[in-house]
């Protein structure tokens, strides 16, 4: 593994890097509350022929975290995506996982010219989980979470007694046997940082998803089907189904947004499925770009 600063936009990104510069190029998008470190065990597993690039997203790790909410909207985080994918090559696999997800997808839409292939693990396509939220279901129970984080000045209460509640929050009944001993020590570095939760914070606070409040079915659901959301290129979905934070029906109709969609379900995993089954999930993106020329 090698890491490096890289300035994009004026603004500087910490960046990993796994595997040889002349092979087919993958960037890994992590998502809340992660960094770039977490994709260390599935690049190590894939480093022999591909080309993987992790930047610490922005708010996150060592890259460059403004404070200000206004700098956590979409559009302004995949400008600087952007240009780090040019900074590398023309064209890119983008995988992405939880927020990394959704800015994989929103690249996919918003710069479909500079996406080869689209790779999501347990992430969701923004047109579908909000009509999951919006329909007063299992999916808006779930998300509850979301209107938590997004209270003002909840950064101490997750922060007291060494991050106690971001990781009771972090495991939602699900299996985080993997963030012990070192893993742990990273992650509260990384956690720890000078402004950094509050920046973390505000990728929630800058979405403009709806969470309703209660299990009643609210009527915004017309605006979403919009062709400008379509992926245009190949597109693999791979989901551990023990997921308690984002539910199957965040995926449902999904296919109607793609022309070339296929789906893996992992039934002994869950939301954190990049640290549970790395070898399984190498493999299927591995035989998955097998199918497609020049891998």
């Amino acid at each position: 593994m090698h890491s490096k600063f890289i300035k994009i936009n004026n603004n500087q990104y910490f960046v990993r890097t796994w595997g040889k510069a002349d092979n087919p190029k993958i960037l890994l998008l992590h998502g809340f509350p992660e960094y770039s470190g977490a994709w260390n065990t599935l690049a190590n597993h894939l480093k022999e022929r591909f080309y993987l690039i992790a930047p610490d997203q922005r708010g996150f790790g060592q890259s460059w975290a403004p404070l200000e909410e206004k700098y956590y909207k979409t559009a302004s985080i995949i400008n600087d995506l952007e240009a780090l994918i040019n900074y590398y090559d023309k064209k890119i696999i983008v995988l992405g996982h939880d927020w990394g997800a959704a800015t994989a997808y929103a690249l996919a839409f918003s710069k479909p010219q500079i996406i080869e292939k689209l790779i999501v693990l347990n992430g969701v396509h923004p047109a579908i989980f909000q009509q999951a939220l919006l329909s007063g279901g299992s999916q808006t129970k779930a998300s509850q979470y979301i209107n938590y984080l997004r209270k003002k000045n909840i950064e101490p209460i997750l922060m007291k007694d060494n991050f106690k509640k971001l990781k009771i929050l972090f495991s939602a009944n699900m299996d985080t046997s993997w963030l012990k001993g070192q893993t742990e020590i990273d992650y509260i570095t990384e956690w720890s940082r000078p402004g950094r939760l509050k920046a973390m914070l505000n990728w929630y606070r800058a979405s403009p998803l709806i969470v309703p409040t209660n299990n009643t079915e609210t009527n915004q659901i017309n605006f979403l089907k919009n062709k400008k959301l379509n992926i245009e290129c190949p597109h693999l979905l791979i989901w551990g189904e023990k997921d308690t934070a984002l539910l199957p029906e965040s995926f449902i109709g999904l296919a109607d947004y793609c022309f070339d969609l296929e789906i893996f379900k992992l039934p002994n995993a869950d939301h954190w499925l990049h640290h549970q089954t790395p070898k399984e999930i190498s493999k299927i993106i591995t035989d998955w770009l097998l199918n497609y020329k020049n891998y």
